[in-house]
């Protein structure tokens, strides 16, 4: 293995999933239920684990519609302004 070349990692999008659109829809959902939603949709995105979001409006399903690298991929670019949208 080769320790001076940098590997490429690409994410395959996802034509059918609006992630802005489910991601707004969980954290109205995380909200009502009274939780931090940042918080939680942070710890969801760290560690994989579902229960993080909160099964109500069906948003724990909703999230994991997305892949939790395509969530970081969009939220990168955001951040550092290179939306796509």
């Amino acid at each position: 293995m080769e320790f001076d070349k940098t590997m490429n990692f690409n994410v395959e999008k996802e034509k059918n999933v609006k992630c802005k659109e489910i991601l707004k829809e969980v954290h109205e959902a995380l909200v009502e239920k009274g939780y931090n939603p940042i918080n939680q949709i942070v710890g969801y995105i760290l560690s994989g684990d579902p229960t993080y979001i909160t099964s109500y409006k069906d948003a724990r399903n909703k999230i994991r519609i997305i892949e939790r690298d395509e969530l970081l991929e969009k939220m990168v670019k955001n951040y550092i302004g290179l939306d796509e949208e």
